[in-house]
């Protein structure tokens, strides 16, 4: 991954909007900590999935956004939540299996919805949601309306059937869908280069006439200028664009994966020299946009705000054993 580039002061967006990044960043950071902490504490069951380190791919992309476009990504999805809105207790009410929770305590970590705030999911099947974005862009389409849908997935999931069904009927029918490519590295445990042919995903769209462009996923800055080129993109009714963001997450695939196919050095090497949530707070220092004691502030509002998640979670009931009955299609 490249060193990171410094972007100049007089190109730089007010210093409360990058604040606001900041905040929103640092959020999902300690928000997923804290939500690791549980998972080993055994207050979280099943399938627990990270999003420690790609913090600037959903706060960049989603700075471009306005009310009623969607996102609809993969399991590893908290971190889409709270950049959509979505309230941390809720979330982590879920999260823990409660009452108080999004889903109602029966979705879990891999499947969450808020059609309040247009979150159409974290999906456990690989790939399988990038069909859905599709299906909502077409929704905004017939509807005629200028929204757009954000479809997620990974590098892994860049190389399923599906996603290829996809861009063909998304790009012969115009749709305003953004398909977000995070690409982390790493396919469960297997590095790109060992599971695809080429390493530009953003090319993928080529036969079907989809463009794409390959974005720095560490530099929030970065991914909101090309977020912002996708979305105008998609609004203008030329249909759907492809960002292949390039980040890293430093946590193993998912909470039950020890990492043992890359080194420690790596991570470290990376996470100290690349770190979107470090290296926007030092550019706004760098450029005096803040005096230390607001960043402090920032650090000190969002640790409460995760403590508070916590506390409301482990303070809810399970949910009542006629939940079982509830929404089931019979």
């Amino acid at each position: 991954m490249p060193p990171r580039k410094r972007t100049p002061k007089k190109n730089l967006p007010p210093a409360d909007e990058l604040l606001g990044y900041y905040k929103d960043m640092l959020l999902i950071r300690r928000f997923e900590e804290k939500a690791g902490q549980l998972y080993g504490m055994g207050l979280i069951g099943g399938f627990c999935h990270l999003y420690i380190g790609q913090e600037a791919v959903v706060v960049g992309l989603q700075s471009n956004t306005k009310d009623g476009d969607q996102v609809v990504t993969s399991y590893r999805d908290h971190g889409h939540m709270l950049a959509c809105g979505m309230n941390p207790d809720g979330v982590m009410a879920e999260l823990t299996g409660r009452e108080g929770g999004y889903s109602r305590g029966k979705g879990g970590s891999m499947h969450m919805f808020s059609a309040e705030k247009h979150f159409y999911g974290g999906h456990g099947i690989v790939g399988a949601q990038v069909p859905i974005g599709a299906g909502l862009a077409f929704a905004n389409k017939y509807r005629g309306n200028d929204n757009v849908s954000f479809a997620y997935f990974g590098d892994g999931a860049a190389n399923q059937g599906q996603i290829y069904e996809t861009f063909n009927m998304a790009a012969l029918w115009q749709l305003p869908c953004i398909f977000v490519i995070e690409n982390n590295q790493y396919a469960m445990g297997t590095a790109q280069t060992r599971s695809t042919s080429t390493p530009d995903l953003h090319t993928r769209g080529e036969a079907f006439g989809i463009p794409g462009e390959e974005v720095d996923g560490m530099d929030v800055l970065a991914v909101r200028e090309a977020g912002g080129r996708a979305v105008e993109h998609c609004r203008s009714g030329a249909g759907p664009y492809i960002l292949e963001v390039k980040t890293y997450r430093y946590r193993g695939h998912s909470m039950s994966d020890p990492a043992k196919y890359r080194t420690r050095e790596e991570v470290s090497k990376l996470r100290e020299a690349r770190d979107p949530i470090a290296g926007l707070r030092a550019l706004i220092m760098d450029n005096k946009l803040a005096e230390e004691d607001a960043i402090k502030a920032i650090d000190k509002d969002v640790k409460a705000i995760v403590n508070d998640a916590a506390k409301f979670a482990q303070d809810s009931p399970e949910p009542a054993e006629a939940e079982l009955w509830t929404d089931v299609y019979a």
